[in-house]
């Protein structure tokens, strides 16, 4: 066998190595605290059990795994974590996303918002001013709602997986009845209608001469955490109008989207960006 086939063949056993490896920790990313134990795991991941626990071995050597005593079970480590936490270092949410508010400002010509969930709550983590007087409900920048409330909360509750969105529908009515246009068959179909559209847009009148529209920012499962909102006078986001800002807004949602670090720190606590 010549060098350059031997070079071949040693290249495509290495790629392969590193596919097997990475193929075992997506593996047990997915089994959650609780880990898996190596057959199961084998099985999940379409090796042989001796070449799965080699694997393993070599994970734990390199602190990327662990493994529980009692049970057997295999996890991701805490070192493995605090290694995927450094990726996203360079830029947070609010980092990410200040480029987008700026840019849809001078394009549309009014204030965008950036919100996050917050427990039952949105939180506003950043905005860009536009020319229009305006009122909203988060107010200021650290200001919060329950969500449901307003445009870029409903954005989020409308996203969240269905379980967390049940759950902060049956907490938050009760703290919605200063609002009197809910109640939760009217609350569930505006969500549903949200979901449907892609984007939350209705005027409520509940701030007279008020008009808002928010697209959710999406993670890769498809489940908001956050949403870009933009808040204006009525007469600025009418029929004819309001195509172009969903538009635009989603755009820079998708984009956005793509770049958001599961691990960051703001998405996880974002009130205390605010100290």
């Amino acid at each position: 066998m010549d060098s350059n086939k031997r070079n071949a063949q040693a290249k495509e056993v290495g790629v392969s190595a590193v596919s097997r490896l990475f193929a075992v920790l997506r593996a047990l990313g997915e089994c959650g605290g609780d880990g898996e134990k190596v057959s199961q795991l084998a099985q999940r991941v379409g090796l042989a059990q001796p070449t799965t626990h080699r694997l393993l071995r070599s994970l734990i050597e390199e602190g990327m795994v662990d493994q529980c005593v009692t049970s057997k079970r295999y996890r991701l480590s805490l070192d493995f974590f605090a290694l995927a936490a450094k990726a996203g270092q360079a830029g947070n949410l609010r980092d990410v996303v200040r480029p987008s508010l700026l840019r849809l400002s001078a394009s549309l010509g009014d204030s965008l918002f950036l919100l996050a969930r917050s427990g039952f709550d949105a939180v506003c983590l950043d905005r860009s001013e536009g020319p229009y007087p305006i009122r909203t409900f988060t107010g200021d920048i650290g200001g919060r709602v329950a969500l449901g409330v307003g445009q870029g909360s409903l954005a989020i509750l409308a996203f969240l997986p269905e379980e967390e969105r049940d759950e902060v529908i049956r907490y938050n009515l009760p703290r919605l009845k200063d609002f009197h246009h809910y109640d939760e068959v009217m609350l569930r179909a505006e969500i549903d209608n949200v979901r449907s559209l892609g984007y939350a847009g209705r005027n409520t009148g509940v701030l007279d001469g008020m008009a808002g529209l928010a697209v959710p920012i999406l993670d890769r499962n498809g489940h908001a955490v956050a949403a870009l909102s933009v808040a204006t006078i009525s007469d600025r986001l009418g029929p004819n109008r309001m195509p172009t800002v969903v538009a635009l807004l989603k755009r820079e949602a998708a984009a956005i989207g793509e770049r958001v670090n599961p691990f960051d720190p703001v998405l996880r606590r974002p009130s205390h960006v605010f100290g």
